[in-house]
């Protein structure tokens, strides 16, 4: 349709829509209109600029369209992830998978939902029986593409039972969450694409880490969510760590 009117973001693969642009506009207007102003972190409003950085206040994050490069395509996984934090502390999330038309769910302390039935990791704790879920990213420049071909051949090579990826990484930690796939990994995230996830793996009884073994760090692009610790630290053995700027880095005055 002439309405998806491909633009280009960062780079040629990370690919925006005007739909991307009206949907977190749409989000923000009902947001404001039933819960009154608050903070938002959305990632079309930091493509334009907006701060990127998470206070103590309530603060919504949200990625409009998760799957930008799938809708575009018309590969059917595409999400719209919205998370809710206070005191710099994931409260709940809600991940819709829009063309599976599910609805999951998780609050803080509550469990996590599919469409109103609770959820649960998977319970395989030997690698070999696993499938792990990872991306490619948007970054094209080789050395980080050889790192992250070389981090999955390793894993690959444990061996695993497969390695797979949906295009979307809300898709995927909902998948980690219903117990599809043991962990999902990934280096140059941002921190919409894993905030309603976050919640949802946790309350689902799984693990988030960072991809050196270390605590969560929602601003850090940089995570693995799994089953449990026997999974994880097994992945992290296998990765290959490459720099990224942090979404709440300072932005550079030209």
């Amino acid at each position: 349709e002439s309405e998806i009117r491909v633009m280009t973001k960062s780079s040629t693969v990370d690919l925006v829509t005007k739909t991307d642009e009206r949907v977190e506009k749409i989000i923000i207007g009902s947001l404001k209109e039933e819960f009154g102003e608050g903070t938002f972190i959305g990632e079309e409003s930091v493509a334009k600029g907006e701060p990127c950085i998470l206070t103590d206040k309530p603060t919504w994050i949200i990625d409009p369209v998760d799957g930008t490069t799938n809708f575009v395509h018309g590969f059917p996984f595409v999400a719209v992830s919205i998370a809710f934090a206070v005191n710099k502390e994931l409260e709940f999330g809600v991940v819709y998978s829009c063309l599976e038309d599910k609805m999951y769910k998780a609050r803080r302390g509550k469990g996590a939902f599919c469409d109103d039935e609770p959820i649960q990791v998977s319970d395989v704790k030997d690698i070999n029986k696993s499938i792990i879920i990872s991306e490619h990213g948007t970054d094209r420049s080789p050395e980080k593409v050889t790192k992250i071909f070389s981090t999955m051949q390793k894993i690959l090579c444990i061996p695993v039972h497969g390695l797979r990826g949906s295009g979307t990484a809300a898709t995927n930690m909902c998948l980690v969450a219903t117990g599809a796939v043991e962990a999902f990994f990934e280096i140059g995230i941002h921190c919409w694409d894993i905030a309603a996830g976050a919640v949802i793996v946790k309350e689902a009884g799984g693990i988030l880490l960072d991809v050196d073994g270390g605590p969560f760090d929602l601003m850090s692009r940089r995570m693995i969510s799994a089953n449990n610790e026997t999974i994880a630290k097994r992945i992290i053995k296998e990765i290959e760590i490459f720099p990224v700027v942090r979404d709440d880095a300072p932005i550079e005055k030209k």
